[in-house]
């Protein structure tokens, strides 16, 4: 099987739930539906691309589902805990999200604050990815959708 064609249905970012499209939401059930399947074409490598995971708020099973679902895609999944950042020590949000946009395909963000995510989205060139704030969790509401 080859890989679903690219459409304008693909967010750049996944923030929160109410941003997708009934299109987008049914698009994005619709492959990770296959995904579970086994397809082979998600598999492959993807160019050994880099994906940075900065995690504020600690997790078992978010922070490991992100980790091996970036290696089967034949990514590098960089996990990044708040002590190794810049941040606390005056580096600007937005400039910690150039920094990454320009190293990584992509951001994962486990953090506390909606408005910090948003604001890390809004600086980066890359999808970011919302893995839990403390007012929304996409990837969770998209687990339970997919069971249902």
């Amino acid at each position: 099987m080859t890989a679903p064609p690219i459409t304008t249905t693909t967010p750049s970012d996944l923030l929160r739930i109410a941003d997708l499209t009934a299109t987008q939401l049914n698009a994005l059930l619709d492959l990770a539906d296959e995904m579970k399947n086994g397809p082979t074409w998600w598999t492959h490598p993807r160019n050994h691309a880099a994906i940075a995971c900065l995690f504020d708020k600690p997790s078992t099973r978010t922070r490991v589902s992100f980790e091996v679902a970036a290696h089967r895609l034949g990514m590098l999944p960089i996990m990044l805990r708040p002590d190794e950042l810049q941040l606390g020590r005056g580096e600007p949000l937005a400039d910690t999200a150039r920094v990454l946009s320009s190293y990584t395909a992509g951001i994962v963000v486990r953090t506390f604050a909606q408005a910090t995510l948003e604001e890390l989205a809004d600086a980066a060139s890359v999808p970011v990815v919302n893995a839990l704030t403390d007012a929304h969790h996409p990837c969770q509401a998209l687990a339970d959708l997919l069971t249902l």
